[in-house]
């Protein structure tokens, strides 16, 4: 499952590109992925903060930022149920 598109960090209106995966080892969903350049989340993360609640809709999760990358861009993680709402059945 992925999901990209609109979402709020911090309270910080941003967009971003996830996917997840269901780990065996640990017998958790992990997620993960990137948000797009934003200035107030990269100084989030140069300010040291790295735990967040990321939003989607009408689901929060708890994740961590890891580190900003080349572009602007910082990498989210997170475990548990996945941010995004549930894809339609067709």
């Amino acid at each position: 499952m992925s999901y990209h598109g609109a979402a709020s960090v911090a309270g910080t209106a941003v967009r971003v590109h996830l996917s997840g995966r269901w780990e065996p080892v640990d017998g958790r969903y992990h997620w993960a992925g990137r948000i797009e350049p934003d200035p107030q989340v990269a100084r989030l993360l140069r300010s040291g903060q790295r735990d967040v609640e990321l939003r989607i809709a009408d689901r929060t999760r708890p994740a961590r930022l890891a580190e900003v990358d080349p572009w602007g861009g910082v990498r989210i993680t997170g475990v548990g149920d996945p941010p995004w709402p549930e894809p339609l059945e067709e």
